[in-house]
């Protein structure tokens, strides 16, 4: 006589489902599921999982990168306003399951200064087709216990790869040519060098050093952020790859975040735009790449 492997008193279904040995060939399913106490019709039952469509989902995650302040009621309105058939209970689950959380008010990180001179945008139906060819940077707002710190990088489009990086807890224009000038220091300097219309990209100290070093200068096109999609793209990247999914005590426990995730984003992190390869792989192949070619034009040339 087979006895119950283990007392089913107060033992609930799921846990009564993990007693059942499907691969038991002396007794039956049938068998085993009287034994723990389990109706049969529940063992098999599989529930129903219900499938969220992939746009909502990117659309909440678009809204909390643009608007993370905004609660779940303000949430569905806004996707409601844009056609997603949603109300307040799904939207709440949904950022529960994401682990969205509301956050404080975000800064303005673009403050645009009228008696500067705007550059036009140069990157439109341009072919990127080498590192170096186009830098870009911005600024992002990071939140904290106590209000706000600021990020900002430099990337080069092709291949996506972090070239430096500031945190620093205002937005002046300091700390962006700081950023810009590691920078130049550490690669070969870009053909063209692409930003917004924020005041910190207009001076002419920002400015200058572009000019010194003949790169073209690029700017967005006001309130577009499209126009500089390589930095936004890793702003999302870091934010809920990082920053938004874990906690942090203090401002250097972020900062130790974030210079973490800059050598995994650059070293380790693959990109399904680059083929699966990382940005450290794609930049300096593709620089090498360029020497060869140099070389060989430079053999030539000497050779004719």
């Amino acid at each position: 006589m087979v006895k119950k492997k283990v007392s089913t008193d107060g033992t609930n279904v799921r846990d009564k489902k993990m007693m059942i040995e499907p691969k038991n060939k002396d007794i039956p399913i049938r068998t085993q599921c009287q034994l723990v106490g389990l109706n049969r019709s529940s063992y098999y039952h599989i529930p129903v999982v219900k499938e969220y469509d992939d746009k909502l989902i990117d659309e909440i995650l678009k809204i909390q990168e643009d608007t993370p302040f905004y609660g779940y009621r303000k949430v569905t309105k806004l996707l409601q306003k844009r056609e997603f058939n949603v109300g307040k209970k799904e939207v709440k689950k949904l950022r529960k399951m994401l682990n969205l959380k509301t956050i404080y008010r975000a800064p303005k990180t673009t403050n645009r200064d009228h008696s500067h001179k705007i550059y036009p945008y140069l990157l439109r139906e341009l072919e990127i087709n080498r590192v170096n060819q186009v830098w870009s940077t911005d600024i992002t707002y990071i939140p904290t216990g106590k209000g706000f710190i600021y990020l900002t990088a430099v990337i080069d489009w092709y291949s996506k790869k972090i070239l430096s990086y500031r945190v620093s807890n205002s937005m002046d224009k300091s700390f962006c040519i700081e950023v810009l000038n590691e920078a130049l220091s550490l690669y070969p300097k870009p053909e063209i060098f692409n930003t917004d219309q924020g005041s910190q990209y207009t001076s002419q100290e920002f400015t200058g050093i572009l000019k010194q070093n003949q790169i073209k200068i690029s700017m967005d096109g006001k309130g577009r952020a499209t126009d500089n999609i390589a930095i936004e793209r890793f702003w999302r990247s870091i934010k809920y790859e990082e920053l938004y999914i874990n906690e942090y005590k203090d401002v250097k426990e972020i900062k130790k975040a974030i210079a973490e995730y800059m050598e995994f984003y650059n070293k380790r992190r693959l990109h399904s735009t680059l083929d699966y390869d990382t940005p450290d792989e794609v930049y300096y192949q593709d620089l090498a790449k360029q020497k060869e070619e140099l070389m060989a034009h430079d053999f030539k040339r000497l050779s004719v």
